[in-house]
């Protein structure tokens, strides 16, 4: 006898068993105790064989943002089978329960940690996200000149000194984190080592941190938020001035970042590493919500999406732009019997819509490449519709 159930107080601990055998990693008995305390069980989902949990995945309530639109995202994490039970379908099955139960919860988007990206897509998600890693010589560091009255300081782990900073920082990106006090102190501080210094500027203002710890002669920068350009140049002077004691430096950046064409010597070791995946869980309620680019066309955009395993996003969707400058639009699912000439229908699969509209892929490269089916000019509106964003997480889980 199986069924997929939450899971209970006192499961925890053999879920936090199960987490560790798949995951490779040890937690001390006071860990594990202070793990339990602020994990809610009502967020895991386990699928039991007999009363013995099997496989397991975590729903996390979380919060992203979208072209500066706050929406809820049912964070993914956690997916595990002993291997005993492997190949036989329990995390396909976990899966598709998570979709009814973010749906039901109002996440109309998911992000995950795919173990391996084509297992993923298989069940909707799709890739979203890459970022650079650098790892820079310290002879390399940037040569830059902090502004007269500008000072660093360091400050303790305190989130609300951070928080308000990053929050304006991550507005900027496509596919940042909320974070609140509990991710701040329990996941965010808790899992690194190291010293946090705030920039102030000479009018006073906190525009910027940087969260870094110095071991083995490696300055690791576990963040570097900056509001604006002398922010950046400041934080990294500030970095620089360690090189008497480090060899060098590593750090993450978004996709974009143009630190390299800064600095005086750009021959240093640059990696673009794709990250996580993203799935739209529910079409309408996403689209009522996105903020589009203001639109002056009058006739509304088909979208004829395909989702083999959420039923409710299957089917042709027609946006009817309204308001002052057309960012939002009128959203509804027609009917059977209701769609228009195949000529006005642009067509694709929910992976390609999730890769459009957070804004990781365009509409004309996705045509190109026959992953979104119709004119080239529905195409090109399609693509002057969605705002382009630089997709980011600087967040794991």
């Amino acid at each position: 006898m199986s069924e997929i159930r939450t899971l209970e107080q006192q499961e925890l601990p053999e879920s936090l068993a199960l987490s560790q055998f798949a995951f490779q990693y040890e937690l001390s008995a006071e860990e594990q105790e202070d793990r339990s305390n602020w994990t809610d069980p009502k967020q895991i989902w386990g699928y039991f064989v007999q009363g013995k949990l099997t496989a397991k995945l975590q729903i996390n309530q979380f919060h992203t943002w979208l072209n500066g639109q706050r929406f809820a995202m049912g964070g993914i994490a956690g997916v595990a089978t002993w291997p005993e039970y492997r190949r036989n379908g329990m995390v396909a099955k976990l899966l598709l329960q998570a979709l009814k139960v973010m749906k039901e919860q109002g996440q109309t988007v998911s992000f995950l940690s795919p173990f391996k990206f084509e297992f993923y897509r298989k069940y909707g998600w799709e890739t979203y996200i890459d970022y650079l890693k650098y790892e820079i010589p310290a002879d390399k560091l940037p040569k830059f000149h902090a502004p007269e009255g500008s000072s660093i300081v360091r400050v303790t782990r305190e989130w609300e000194l951070l928080n308000p900073i990053y929050e304006q920082y991550a507005l900027q990106f496509n596919g940042m984190m909320e974070r609140d006090a509990s991710w701040w102190n329990n996941r965010y501080f808790k899992n690194k080592k190291g010293t946090v210094a705030l920039y102030v500027n000479a009018k006073g203002e906190r525009t910027g941190y940087v969260f870094y710890q110095v071991k083995e002669y490696t300055a690791t920068i576990h963040e570097m938020v900056f509001l604006d350009e002398e922010t950046r140049r400041g934080l990294w002077k500030f970095i620089a001035d360690h090189d008497s004691m480090i060899s060098k430096v590593e750090v993450k950046a978004p996709a974009d970042d143009q630190l390299p064409f800064l600095v005086h010597d750009p021959k240093f070791k640059q990696e673009k590493i794709t990250y996580f995946s993203a799935r739209i869980i529910d079409v309408e309620a996403f689209l009522r919500q996105y903020r589009f680019e203001s639109r002056k066309e009058v006739e509304p955009i088909y979208l004829r999406i395909s989702d083999p395993h959420a039923d409710w996003n299957d089917g042709i969707f027609q946006l009817q732009f309204t308001g002052s400058g057309g960012e939002k639009a009128e959203v509804i699912k027609l009917a059977e019997g209701e769609q228009p000439a195949d000529e006005r229908i642009l067509s694709c699969s929910i992976q390609t819509l999730t890769a459009l509209f957070m804004s990781y892929q365009k509409a004309g490269f996705m045509a190109k490449i026959e992953r979104l089916q119709g004119s080239q000019e529905l195409v090109t509106q399609l693509e002057a519709a969605i705002p382009q964003r630089t997709t980011y997480l600087a967040d794991f889980f």
